[in-house]
C-alpha cells in the first residue's frame, strides 16, 4: 500500500524529544508539528528535520490536534505524541487496518515497555476512563494516545474540547456515530524528554481526568 499520511504532532516544548521522533517516521508519513507554544525551540528542530509546521495559540492538547486537522493536506491522518513515548513504526499497520478492513478509526492501546513508562497514577486513571467507555458500549481498553482515521470524518465528528478532553470526547462521538473501531496494541515507553504534561505528576493526572470527566457529564 502506498499512501502519504499527514502525522499530526501536538508539541508544547518537545524539542529534546522530536528529532527522534522525526527520524523514526516510516517513509510516506509526513510530520505535521503543531506548536502550541514553545519556548524551546521546537519550531526550528522541526524545520530543520524537514518537517512541515503550523501554530496553534490557543493553549490545549485539543486545539493543537483540531489545528492539525484543519491543516492536513492528506485524506487519512494520524495523531501521535511527539515526546518520544510512542513508536512512529507502529503507524504503516495501523492505516492498513483502517484501508483493509474498512474500519472508521484505528486505535492504539498501550503496552509500557518499562514500569517508568506509566506511573501508577496514570495507569490507574486511564483503566478507569476506558472501563467506563466499554460500559457506553466503545470496546477500547485505552484513550488513543495514537490513531489513525479519515481527516474528513474526524472533522465532521465535531469534537468540540479543546484540553485533555479531546480523545475521551473523539471516542464517545466515534461510538455514539456507529463508526467501527479497531485497537491494537502499541509499545509505549519513557519519555525521550522532560516530564510529561499529564503522566508526568499525580496533579497532572488529575486535571486530565478532570477535563475526562467533564466531556463524560456532557455527552
Amino acid at each position: 500500500m502506498k499512501l502519504n499520511v499527514d502525522v499530526v504532532l501536538p508539541c508544547l516544548n518537545e524539542a529534546e524529544a522530536l528529532p527522534g521522533v522525526l527520524r523514526a517516521l516510516p517513509e510516506g508519513f509526513l510530520p505535521l508539528v503543531v506548536d502550541n507554544g514553545s519556548t524551546d525551540g521546537t519550531e526550528q528542530v522541526a524545520l530543520r528535520l524537514g518537517a512541515r509546521v503550523v501554530h496553534e495559540q490557543r493553549p490545549g492538547y485539543g486545539a493543537a490536534v483540531h489545528c492539525g486537522l484543519v491543516h492536513a493536506r492528506s485524506d487519512i491522518v494520524a495523531v501521535m505524541d511527539a515526546d518520544g513515548s510512542l513508536d512512529p513504526t507502529s503507524l504503516p499497520a495501523m492505516t492498513e487496518l483502517l484501508v483493509s478492513e474498512d474500519a472508521d478509526l484505528v486505535v492504539g492501546r498501550r503496552v509500557p515497555s518499562h514500569r517508568a513508562a506509566q506511573p501508577w497514577h496514570a495507569r490507574a486513571g486511564n483503566a478507569l476512563l476506558a472501563a467506563t467507555l466499554r460500559r457506553r458500549g466503545v470496546p477500547v481498553h485505552d484513550i488513543a494516545p495514537i490513531r489513525v482515521g479519515r481527516r474528513t470524518r474526524l472533522l465532521e465528528l465535531g469534537v468540540e474540547d479543546r484540553a485533555f478532553g479531546y480523545p475521551l470526547e473523539l471516542l464517545v462521538r466515534a461510538g455514539k456515530a456507529g463508526w467501527r473501531l479497531r485497537e491494537v496494541e502499541v509499545d509505549y515507553r519513557p519519555r525521550a524528554g522532560g516530564r510529561s504534561k499529564v503522566s508526568g505528576s499525580v496533579r497532572g493526572t488529575l486535571r486530565a481526568v478532570r477535563d475526562m470527566s467533564t466531556v463524560l457529564v456532557r455527552l
